[in-house]
């Protein structure tokens, strides 16, 4: 097997309202917003994040974002009034959580050594 990438799903309960808010989140519009029922947000490294509608499997996700300033993604999420609350730090990383409206988790990561940002 020879896995190059991955693309991260998550399910919300109203798709126009979720892509409004990742959205605002990401400070751009989607790629392809409602095309068959999912919107989809792709990366600079590769990775994709698609937001699509599952009532009953909305709040019970979760994704991480790996960054590479964790102290500017969270003064921006503070400037959109999202808590980002306190920082998880380890001598290999510093992480951030939030939830989006539905619940489902989201963690903004930064890589502090070599070996993980790659």
């Amino acid at each position: 097997m020879s896995i190059t990438n991955a693309v991260a799903s998550v399910a919300v309960s109203d798709l126009p309202s979720s892509i409004q808010w990742y959205q605002q989140l990401f400070g751009r519009p989607a790629e392809s917003p409602n095309a068959l029922d999912v919107a989809e947000w792709h990366f600079d490294g590769g990775g994709r994040l698609q937001v699509y509608t599952n009532a009953e499997r909305a709040g019970h996700g979760s994704f991480t974002l790996t960054v590479t300033g964790l102290d500017e993604e969270v003064a921006n999420l503070m400037k959109h009034g999202i808590d980002a609350g306190r920082q998880i730090v380890s001598d290999t990383m510093k992480v951030a959580m939030i939830k989006d409206p539905d619940g489902n988790s989201i963690a903004f990561a930064e890589a502090l050594t070599p070996p993980l940002t790659r």
